[in-house]
């Protein structure tokens, strides 16, 4: 979808809403409704037939849910936006309009916890099977490629290692293959990155994290061509039944508003605690994408506006020693979101990852010492007195 403004400050305020088509509304409408009335029966017949355009049922579409919809895809350069009921539904239905029994999916070497377990229950029940790649070189992805491989699943940067991977460079590679790439772009928002602009077929972000902004709603986003998620909204989305609410809608639009500034101000508060922490005695290493020493810094320059801001880093101990460091906090928060307000800070090999075998974990990167945090927008000086007074009492 062409973004009818020049700026993303501008199209996250105004993309897809008109006030005059909506009684003069500045705010989006909440059309809080499970169904919807039709003149005549004839009219009924030509919607379900699909003659006529018209909202019949909100499980099939609703009014401030396709605003979001229009939005999204604007601020992503793409041509469709479907939104789901969360993250793992957008996720869930992408994969499996992409495969069927048999095919098989590349992904990039690290996966959060429950997208690994998806892809665990689909080779367990459809023999749909998956193998990881550190995608660092077009060899190396070629080499993994196999005739019944449908797909090309990828984080960057990946959950919790921030490892980035070249998203040109594997496009290019699956394009040979005629192979579409899906990338999770939750950990950058379109403000940071936009896969679509180089290369990619379908972006998914869970909406609960930066998209949202605030804590309370959970949501899911996909964002491609149109004539293939048209396909998902009437098949997976439609027939699954992942759907999100109008209220839930409703407020990521809100929450949209403001993503820029949040967005900025989150990566000023990371860039300041990463200088913090890569300089701390008990910190053995720290893992930023804005490290201009981390062998991925070109990439982060290629294809991100800046670091994002997520950081994660290994306590100089033992995993008893990186809870403690978690206990020992005063007001930052224990949890396993990211992007809101909140500072947010978490133990991934026993939380977000739990799910995933040990040696898999550690082939991924994540150890027991490891710590992931998402910076919030408090004033990063209080940010990192509690952090430093946790590492200092280890």
């Amino acid at each position: 979808m062409a973004k009818k403004h020049k700026h993303f400050e501008t199209s996250v305020i105004h993309e897809g809403y008109d006030s005059k088509d909506m009684l003069g509304s500045l705010a989006t409408p909440l059309f809080q409704t499970s169904t919807y009335t039709f003149e005549t029966a004839e009219q009924g017949e030509r919607r379900f037939a699909g003659e006529e355009e018209g909202y019949i049922y909100s499980r099939l579409g609703n009014p401030t849910v396709s605003v979001l919809e229009e939005r999204i895809a604007a601020l992503e350069s793409g041509e469709r936006g479907l939104a789901f009921g969360s993250g793992m539904a957008a996720v869930s239905a992408i994969l499996i309009a992409l495969t069927k029994a048999n095919d098989h999916v590349l992904c990039s070497s690290g996966l959060y916890g429950c997208t690994f377990g998806l892809l665990e229950m689909m080779d367990e029940k459809y023999n749909i099977s998956h193998d990881f790649s550190a995608m660092e070189t077009k060899e190396e992805i070629r080499a993994l490629i196999k005739p019944e491989t449908t797909c090309i699943y990828v984080e960057t940067p990946i959950n919790p290692t921030m490892k980035l991977i070249d998203l040109e460079m594997v496009a290019e590679v699956a394009h040979e293959k005629g192979i579409p790439v899906v990338v999770d772009n939750t950990f950058s928002s379109p403000y940071l990155q936009r896969p679509l602009e180089l290369g990619c077929d379908v972006v998914l972000h869970s909406a609960t994290k930066y998209i949202g902004g605030h804590g309370d709603v959970v949501a899911g986003l996909a964002v491609g061509k149109k004539d293939f998620l048209d396909k998902v909204a009437m098949t997976t989305l439609k027939d699954i039944g992942g759907i999100m609410s109008p209220l839930d809608a409703w407020l990521l639009l809100r929450g949209l508003k403001t993503l820029p500034i949040r967005i900025d101000r989150h990566c000023d508060n990371a860039e300041k605690i990463f200088g913090k922490l890569r300089n701390h005695p008990k910190v053995a290493r720290v893992f930023y994408p804005n490290d201009e020493s981390h062998p991925d810094f070109p990439i982060r320059q290629k294809q991100m506006k800046r670091g994002g801001g997520l950081i994660s880093f290994e306590i100089d101990g033992t995993k008893q020693d990186a809870q403690r460091m978690l206990n020992n906090l005063k007001f930052l928060k224990i949890a396993v979101s990211l992007g809101d307000a909140e500072t947010l800070i978490q133990h991934p090999s026993t939380m977000t990852h739990a799910v995933v075998p040990e040696e898999s974990r550690l082939e991924m990167g994540i150890t027991d010492q490891l710590i992931r945090l998402s910076a919030g927008l408090e004033a990063w000086e209080d940010i990192w007195e509690d952090l430093e007074q946790a590492l200092n009492n280890l």
